[in-house]
């Protein structure tokens, strides 16, 4: 039995964020169903290229990386009938996800107080650009300026003055992602404590609030220093040497946690006497004398292969790995052991290559078994609330797809 089973999930989201959190739900054992505007779709279905096509149906791969385990079902909620339909299947279920604009759902009947108002178990969850209050409530909020506003991208990237040096965005959706993740965690916390409350929740996730957040060390850095962090390119700012380094052919990482793999470090690289030597026997002295070391560091690496190096750092408990291109990080025999690739099949886009669940508890993957879906694949479901003659009528009428 998997942990969230008998859990249904109402996904009314789109493109990653609340997609993201639904799917989360969807491994755990949740039954997820997206409901999506009949013709179109969720955004991200069009997102291409590249594209995944089986038979008639062709889909972005951008849509499947966030919609494994779901059940779609196509629905014109624009529309008073369409609205009333949402409404009963709210009725029923546990959770619903949702990110549109403030106040966007208000005027269909979809919002929180109205929904929690007929099923006060239900648990609201609403992801935004900025929360439901304050002086940018009514913005969209897209991830690449919410990493701009959110000071991420003041952090990443070459320094200025270096070429190509300047502020840079991170290479996937990552504040989408957190507040995902964030919204999956906080669902779960709703969902536990509704079990001794009897009481729902309402719950306010905002990327830039997440953006912030995440921010972690950085941003506490800043607090307590008094002063923002540089751009240390692929560098650490709390952390000496934390960062690739060029070998004879080809980049690899290095990645020194402290003082006693340093002294390894230094004794692999024929400088012992650097673990006794005032200026950096220390993270923090060699934090202050980063100019210095790290151009010794880079000149003694780049004199041998990578294979070399990792081996004997390996041997002596030292982190350090290469840099691998996506198709060779799932092809590591790490990730094939871990059965990080999968594929699921049944449905209307045919088998589907995936990236599966991270997630494992008691020795079993918790990947959600379902392809993602077509659009309006499962229109059956809607039988649950509507008996044949509506729900030929609603078809009739483009109400649902």
């Amino acid at each position: 039995m998997r942990p969230l089973e008998g859990i249904r999930v109402l996904d009314l989201s789109r493109v990653l964020a609340g997609p993201w959190a639904a799917q989360a739900l969807a491994d755990l054992g949740a039954e997820v169903i997206k409901v999506e505007q009949p013709g179109s779709g969720d955004d991200t279905r069009h997102w291409g290229p590249p594209w995944h096509e089986h038979g008639e149906e062709k889909v972005a791969a951008y849509f499947l990386s966030a919609n494994r385990g779901k059940r779609s079902v196509a629905i014109d909620f624009s529309t008073a009938e369409g609205a009333a339909l949402v409404r009963r299947m709210a009725a029923s279920a546990d959770v619903l996800v949702e990110n549109f604009k403030v106040g966007g759902l208000a005027r269909f009947g979809l919002d929180a107080a109205s929904l929690r108002a007929a099923n006060p178990r239900l648990i609201y969850a609403s992801i935004t650009g900025f929360g439901q209050d304050g002086p940018y409530a009514d913005r969209a909020g897209y991830d690449y300026i919410i990493q701009g506003m959110g000071g991420l991208m003041s952090v990443t990237g070459l320094p200025d003055g270096e070429p190509g040096g300047g502020p840079m965005r991170a290479g996937v959706a990552v504040a989408d992602l957190f507040t995902g993740m964030y919204a999956a965690n906080a669902i779960l916390a709703a969902l536990y404590r509704r079990q001794s409350s009897g009481e729902g929740a309402t719950i306010d996730l905002a990327l830039f609030d997440t953006q912030l957040a995440m921010l972690a060390n950085q941003a506490t850095n800043a607090m307590v220093s008094g002063r923002d962090p540089v751009r240390q390119g692929a560098g650490h700012p709390n952390i000496v040497p934390y960062q690739p380094f060029a070998a004879a052919d080809q980049p690899i990482i290095v990645a020194v946690g402290n003082d006693r793999q340093f002294g390894r470090l230094a004794a692999i690289l024929g400088h012992e006497e650097w673990a006794e030597d005032a200026r950096y026997s220390t993270n923090a002295a060699r934090v202050a004398a980063r100019g210095k070391l790290i151009p010794q560091i880079e000149a003694i690496i780049a004199t041998r292969v990578a294979a070399d190096w990792l081996s004997e750092f390996e041997a002596a408990g030292i982190p350090a790995g290469p840099i691998n291109s996506v198709s060779q990080a799932l092809a590591d025999p790490q990730a094939v052991h871990r059965g990080a690739r999968i594929a699921a099949g049944g449905g209307a886009l045919g088998e589907v290559p995936m990236v599966g669940s991270p997630v494992r508890i008691d020795g079993e993957r918790l990947d959600a078994p379902l392809p993602p879906p077509g659009l309006g694949e499962h229109g059956e479901l809607l039988g649950e609330w509507l008996d044949a003659g509506e729900l030929e009528r609603l078809r009739a009428a483009g109400i649902v797809g």
